[in-house]
């Protein structure tokens, strides 16, 4: 995926010791999680949680992209925002978190709107890219753009005590997010009409996180034409099997 492969140092090593004597995953998987660049589009719950875990377990490069700043109904369930970060924007919020974490990550924040044409160029710079956005127009955008760019995507969202998950691999003509989205009709509900649990965005922004390490490393079966759900009331997940359309917008 990235062309220029960074070489571990021995207190990288240590550092990320707890993942690399995983069976399969070794130095050379680290290695190609620390060269990647990740894309991540909206900065809200589901961004927070999926940043901190790609950024601490050793990602070399994230672009995190929102318009929006902080505000008080946001502390609630976006961690890597504090109370003194209240109008702030929520890029330079959540980079001065991350890079607190981990100071090796190159971190670019983006305090804007991206039009098709601009999201398109971003996403053909990084090797994945995670939506993390709030609104199903913009979703079927970065869908669009990662096929057309063949750059594979995890997409998530979370409302109420329901939450989604939903891997996109354009190189291996998956099912796309479109395939699926086509089925929601014009319903656009937010967090602001029907309210989140806190803990739930954090449950499907940390399986974003593990899916695209995943990814990038090719360690572990990657859920392609699978819509895995999660229901909080329940506690329980179900998995649905999605098949390309075949006149899909998207992906034919």
């Amino acid at each position: 995926m990235a062309n220029n492969t960074k070489v571990i140092t021995t207190q990288q090593a240590m550092r990320y010791s707890r993942q690399i004597s995983l069976q399969g995953f070794d130095l050379d998987k680290q290695e190609q999680l620390m060269s990647s660049r990740v894309l991540i589009i909206g900065m809200g719950g589901l961004g927070c949680a999926a940043s901190q875990y790609l950024v601490a377990s050793g990602l070399g490069s994230l672009s995190i992209v929102d318009d929006d700043t902080v505000e008080l109904t946001n502390l609630q369930r976006q961690i890597l925002h504090y109370e003194t970060n209240i109008g702030d924007s929520k890029v330079d919020s959540a980079k001065a978190s991350l890079q607190a974490l981990n100071g090796d990550c190159e971190i670019r924040a983006l305090n804007e709107r991206l039009n098709e044409l601009a999201l398109r160029k971003l996403i053909s710079e990084h090797d994945l890219v995670l939506d993390c956005c709030d609104n199903l127009a913009t979703r079927n955008m970065v869908n669009d753009a990662c096929y057309v760019s063949k750059v594979p995507l995890v997409s998530g969202a979370a409302i109420r005590m329901e939450g989604q998950i939903f891997c996109v691999m354009p190189s291996r003509n998956s099912a796309c997010y479109r395939c699926i989205s086509r089925f929601f009709g014009e319903q656009s509900l937010s967090c602001v009409e029907a309210g989140v649990m806190s803990p739930l965005v954090g449950i499907v922004g940390a399986c974003q996180a593990l899916e695209g390490i995943k990814i990038l490393t090719n360690f572990g079966q990657i859920p392609t034409n699978r819509l895995q759900m999660y229901d909080a009331m329940t506690s329980q997940w179900q998995t649905f099997e999605v098949k390309p359309q075949h006149d899909c917008q998207g992906c034919r």
